[in-house]
């Protein structure tokens, strides 16, 4: 499995959400996990290619410091990690699209950033980011965003609003609060949700840790559902030959074994739809 890892994205943050820190625990989980991986370094992102989803000023205060980050401070460790994570995100992107069909990027903390605002652990929208850049590289016409995290992605619909955003497919299964009950329909969403972006170049998809029952921000798929709505999703892009990238999102039990073996289960669940 490709995943664009780099230590540069990890730092301590000093925050309740383990997003920051949690990257480098993955990778050594999947690592232990005997998950096959082939490690590449992102390219970080530029100003400018954050500027593509963001507004500047906001983009030079967040880096500078002068501008609290979505964990609510202006920690020079957290905006020094900032170009890596949505740069794992866009390197894995044009990885995929010109060499593979599906990569990984193990990171988090982008569908809660606004056009100009950083919020819920939040500070850039790396989702937004590699679409918009991506477009004008002229390497993709349209993207998908599945974003299955347990909450709204209110910040990728405020860019798409905000920049009039016409070549990004969002689908957000937080828009509604769900419960056990709903399980069975929203497994079955899964393949008409992406038979609709089959027409997309590339599909972003957020695989959320934090729907879990346990989850002290979740509670109403188990970790067996939550691996097989994976299953479903990484099946549904290959038959449609979709190319697929994938990033963790959310994720709050104590221990954070509890988080990681969700995350394990998605890694397995990419491997077993594309073995070779």
């Amino acid at each position: 499995m490709k995943v664009f890892y780099s230590d540069r994205m990890v730092c301590d943050a000093r925050s309740f959400s383990p997003s920051a820190g949690k990257p480098r625990e993955v990778v050594r989980s999947w690592r232990a996990a005997g998950i096959p991986l082939d490690i590449a370094e992102p390219q970080p992102v530029t100003p400018a290619e954050l500027a593509t989803a963001h507004d500047p000023a906001f983009v030079r205060g967040v880096l500078a410091g002068t501008i609290p980050n979505g964990f609510g401070n202006t920690s020079p460790e957290v905006a020094a990690t900032l170009p890596y994570t949505t740069g794992a995100m866009l390197s894995a992107a044009r990885w995929v699209l010109s060499e593979g069909a599906v990569a990984a990027a193990p990171c988090s903390g982008f569908h809660h950033a606004g056009h100009a605002l950083a919020s819920g652990f939040c500070t850039f929208n790396g989702l937004m980011v590699t679409a918009l850049v991506l477009r004008a590289e002229g390497r993709a016409r349209r993207v998908a965003i599945l974003d299955f995290d347990q909450h709204f992605g209110d910040g990728t619909d405020e860019i798409i609003d905000a920049l009039d955003i016409d070549c990004v497919r969002h689908v957000t299964a937080g828009e509604r609060r769900r419960t056990p009950a709903d399980v069975p329909a929203f497994l079955d969403d899964i393949d008409p949700w992406i038979d609709a972006m089959a027409d997309c170049d590339l599909l972003l998809y957020q695989a959320g840790a934090d729907p879990h029952v346990d989850d002290p921000l979740g509670g109403w798929m188990t970790t067996a559902e939550l691996r097989e709505r994976d299953r479903r999703v990484f099946h549904a892009a290959r038959a449609r030959n979709l190319p697929v990238v994938w990033n963790l999102a959310g994720g709050y039990q104590t221990p954070l074994r509890k988080v990681l073996d969700i995350h394990d289960n998605t890694a397995r669940e990419c491997v077993a739809a594309w073995p070779d």
